[in-house]
């Protein structure tokens, strides 16, 4: 892919994060199974994974799977479980031959083992990669999230290890699953709903937010780059004034 001469190069986002969302009512609107959909959404990823990368992006973050995704019907749970193994098998050359590297945020341990163990193996062989991290948010919910790292503090501050002024932002940062990684600069919600759905709940506070009404499914690498287009004429604040910035 070409980057778009209306592209700023220098004003990509480093951190994307995308909720894909639409993939069973695309497959409904076609009197299909659900699973169908999630099939066709995982050629997205593919899609978008590899117009990130074309782009620059330093940071990918798709929400794939929420902890709440766990009280769907259990066939669908077991598709998605299916589709994920597959993706991660059949993507793991492609990753590393794009210097992609894996990463997983949420909790993998309640994965079937079968999964959990391609998984591993997926991040492991695409540790070393450079070129652009790939965050999968698996089990993942953003509470659940701040709710572990404040535990992890808690337990820290009542051994004595650390002192509760300490407890900064900065630090707090430090005890989420992105601890090395800036906050996302983009966030894209596809599928027509306007909400953020437990994702990245501390780490989208000043992200700019782009929804569309394009199914997953649909979403093209043209799609994703209007999201981009938009982003760059917006001029980010974080609290200042418009002169100041």
């Amino acid at each position: 892919m070409q980057t778009p001469a209306e592209i700023d190069t220098q004003n990509i986002p480093q951190h994307i994060a995308i909720i894909m969302d639409g993939n069973g009512r695309w497959a409904e609107n076609r009197n299909l199974p659900r699973a169908v959909g999630h099939k066709h959404g995982v050629k997205t990823v593919h899609d978008i994974v590899e117009a990130a990368r074309e782009l620059g992006v330093q940071v990918l973050t798709l929400y794939a799977f929420s902890t709440e995704n766990w009280q769907r019907p259990k066939v669908e749970v077991q598709a998605l479980m299916g589709l994920l193994k597959t993706y991660l098998q059949n993507e793991l050359e492609n990753l590393i031959r794009n210097d992609i590297q894996l990463r997983c945020l949420g909790e993998k341990a309640k994965f079937p083992e079968d999964v959990r163990e391609q998984l591993d193996r997926t991040i492991q062989k695409t540790a070393d990669r450079q070129g652009m991290i790939l965050n999968l948010a698996l089990s993942y919910g953003g509470r659940n999230e701040i709710l572990t790292a404040t535990k992890n503090i808690a337990k820290k501050c009542i051994a004595g290890t650390l002192e509760v002024d300490d407890i900064t932002e900065d630090l707090f940062s430090k005890y989420l699953y992105t601890t090395d990684l800036s906050d996302p600069d983009l966030l894209i919600r596809t599928g027509g709903e306007c909400r953020l759905s437990n994702f990245l709940l501390w780490q989208a506070s000043y992200s700019e937010l782009y929804f569309t009404d394009i199914l997953w499914p649909d979403f093209s690498k043209d799609d994703f780059t209007a999201a981009i287009k938009d982003y760059q004429i917006r001029q980010r604040r974080f609290g200042k004034t418009g002169s100041q910035v």
